[in-house]
């Protein structure tokens, strides 16, 4: 086996699909999730999961052990969540990320990569945003992953570690069932016969960024030399508007027309997004390879071969 990774969050959305391309790749993967979010059925070995909290130090500490890199995932993920309840988005995402942080210098784990966001993070700002646009969250999860991104700086120059900020686009993808977003609610309104709900008139914008691309991302930060403390954004580089994002799922599920149902737009919701990914470009070698239309039929099949398990699922944000 290879280099020994552990992935916080590792049974959510994006950590299935990394933990089966980390595998391919000849890493030794292991999970530490507390499964309030994640699913265990999503993981190709449910051996290597270790069920803990990440404010858990002494859990935490331990599944350490032997670990080289740590890919910290585990966060509460949305930014309308965190504005209803951002206490426990606080909790987990600036607490949490401080305590994989301070687990990782103690165990002498030589590389963190951290879980961070592009949108959410810059808030209002005229895209394409990169890694020099002045962060101004206008949402709590903004805000919690501002935070961590500094306290990443931060161990990276005071302790040494290699600690990575990758901001993720907005990513869809396989084993996304369960999880809170406009590509997977548009999929399972088209499985239950439901409208589509828009929030505000649909001109908002995104960066979609299919799961695969990221976790190529991902194991870029992995094998490559970085300096410590760097933040790359990681995202498609095309701006997508809700509504469009609506009809295309529309067509690709055959229902072209198929009805949309307008709501008032959400508190901390930023109103268009997209980056730039020049700098992962340069020095990760990052390059998406899917586009939205061939990334959201493959989603879509994926859906449709499971949509007895997705229509059961309760939503999260993982």
């Amino acid at each position: 086996m290879g280099q020994k990774i552990l992935v916080t969050g590792g049974a959510g959305f994006i950590g299935a699909n990394l933990v089966r391309r980390l595998r391919e790749g000849g890493f030794e993967e292991w999970v530490f999730d507390d499964l309030s979010r994640g699913r265990v059925e999503y993981l190709p070995d449910a051996e290597r999961l270790i069920q803990g909290d990440i404010r858990d130090h002494e859990a935490l500490y331990n599944a350490m052990s032997g670990i080289e890199t740590v890919i910290h995932l585990a966060a509460f993920g949305s930014v309308v969540e965190s504005v209803d309840a951002p206490q426990p988005n606080f909790d987990i995402n600036v607490s949490g990320t401080f305590s994989v942080l301070e687990c990782a210098r103690k165990a002498g784990v030589k590389r963190l990569i951290f879980a961070s966001t592009g949108g959410a993070l810059i808030g209002e700002a005229t895209p394409p945003v990169d890694e020099l646009s002045l962060p101004k969250p206008i949402s709590p999860y903004g805000a919690s992953k501002l935070c961590g991104e500094a306290y990443c700086h931060a161990y990276a120059k005071a302790y040494g570690i290699c600690t990575i900020a990758l901001r993720f686009a907005n990513v869809y993808g396989p084993f996304s069932g369960h999880k809170k977003g406009a590509a997977t609610k548009f999929m399972k309104c088209l499985l239950q016969d439901e409208p589509m709900p828009i929030f505000g008139d649909g001109s908002a914008s995104r960066d979609f960024l299919h799961v695969a691309d990221l976790c190529e991302g991902i194991v870029k930060a992995i094998e490559l030399d970085v300096s410590p403390g760097e933040v790359f954004h990681l995202a498609s580089e095309e701006e997508t508007t809700i509504l469009g994002l609506a009809k295309a799922i529309s067509e690709i599920g055959g229902q072209p027309d198929y009805p949309i149902q307008h709501f008032s737009r959400r508190a901390g919701e930023v109103t268009r997004n997209f980056a730039k990914s020049d700098k992962a470009h340069k020095a990760l070698g990052f390059k998406p390879q899917k586009n939205l239309i061939k990334g959201l039929e493959e989603t879509w099949k994926w859906y449709l071969a499971h949509r007895d398990d997705v229509l059961s699922l309760k939503e999260s944000d993982s």
